[in-house]
């Protein structure tokens, strides 16, 4: 039976096990686990990568969102405006500081926050907007950026999944007042474990960001100066990225051509059946997902699933409509393209070693479904 992963880490490892096999080894041989050389050495690598004036290295992406809002001392009685779907690490992190998340609706092509419908969103307690790169499409960074200008508010880049994503000439990460990332497993580049940064743009944010994920000590050790938190990446981890780093690049071109390869085979099929990602003028997609849309969605998992084809879906809830803001009272009407995203998307198998072969195979695969 054909078996078509969504994403195939042990295909990745296979190309790589040489190098990463001695980077961990070293790791091991030295003991040293926590910080060390190749944290550092990380930290380097990726702010080259992505032309970043400092990345610092932390425990997941989620720490990551949220060492920025402690930085900036966001929290009780303050609101931030988020997209209405995306992962819940966008919205909790607002809530656990005792801020407000406001969400606000997508892009129905871009499936982005909605720049249109977030002035109406602001008020005198608005302190922050964050921005999400969804399934690795750049947000309107343009549209955002200028009205996060206009109304003096801090503008935070989740870029969990748009790793090697430019708007315009601009490195994903480059265009807010800080940035964050992930590099959970699966992510374009993964770990093997838990890991994250943040992206700051001044020294005196990489300062103040490093010393609260260090508990608070921005210089000698015993010497608390804020309450920090431990979120500090792991020398094996680092160790891994740095050996991926250097292949990101080549990943990402490698997704672009097979969602191009995707597109081009499925073109032909009736769009009020199956609604294929687009990307927006002026953007290189990360490709971190390849996600499909069709009212069928539930019955063709099962179909895909039946021939061989994982699937997903990311994400089957909007954000406000979980059971953790339901004394919010939210409703779905006033979230209708999230609402509808979470109905019909589907993620295809979608990864850098991905054969023409398996792609042809998927997309006959959908051909067929969509025939009967």
């Amino acid at each position: 039976m054909v078996d078509i992963p969504l994403i195939d880490l042990k295909a990745q490892y296979a190309t790589l096990r040489p190098a990463v096999d001695e980077a961990v080894a070293e790791v091991l041989a030295t003991t040293g686990f926590i910080g060390g050389p190749q944290v550092k050495e990380f930290e380097e690598n990726f702010a080259e990568f992505g032309n970043y004036p400092e990345v610092v290295a932390c425990g997941n992406g989620t720490d990551a969102l949220e060492l920025l809002l402690d930085a900036w001392e966001i929290g009780e009685g303050d609101e931030v405006i988020v997209p209405a779907m995306s992962w819940i690490s966008t919205s909790e992190v607002v809530a656990t500081r005792g801020a407000k998340p406001i969400f606000v609706d997508v892009d129905p092509k871009t499936y982005c926050i909605d720049p249109a419908l977030i002035p109406a969103a602001i008020t005198s307690r608005t302190k922050c907007i964050i921005a999400v790169h969804l399934y690795g499409h750049p947000a309107d960074l343009g549209a955002i950026r200028k009205i996060a200008d206009e109304h003096s508010l801090y503008l935070i880049e989740d870029c969990a999944q748009a790793h090697g994503a430019f708007f315009g000439e601009h490195n994903i990460g480059t265009v807010g007042d800080g940035a964050t990332f992930s590099f959970f497993p699966s992510k374009s580049l993964g770990a093997y474990g838990d890991a994250g940064a943040v992206i700051a743009p001044s020294p005196e944010l990489g300062t103040r960001v490093r010393a609260l994920a260090n508990h608070g000590m921005p210089g000698r050790r015993h010497h608390h100066v804020y309450h920090g938190r431990n979120s500090r990446m792991d020398a094996l981890q680092a160790a891994v990225l740095n050996v991926k780093i250097p292949h990101l690049a080549g990943w990402i071109t490698a997704k672009n051509q097979h969602a191009k390869r995707y597109q081009d085979n499925l073109e032909d099929l009736d769009p009020g059946y199956l609604s294929l990602p687009s990307t927006a003028p002026d953007c290189y997609h990360g490709f971190h997902l390849f996600v499909i849309r069709t009212e069928r969605r539930d019955e063709l998992a099962e179909f895909l699933t039946a021939k061989g084809v994982a699937n997903t879906v990311h994400y089957p809830t909007a954000l406000p409509l979980h059971a953790c803001y339901a004394e919010d009272g939210y409703r779905a009407e006033d979230y209708p393209v999230s609402v509808n995203l979470g109905n019909t998307a589907l993620s295809l198998p979608m990864f850098a070693e991905l054969t023409d072969e398996q792609i042809d195979y998927v997309s006959d695969q959908l051909k067929e479904f969509f025939a009967a």
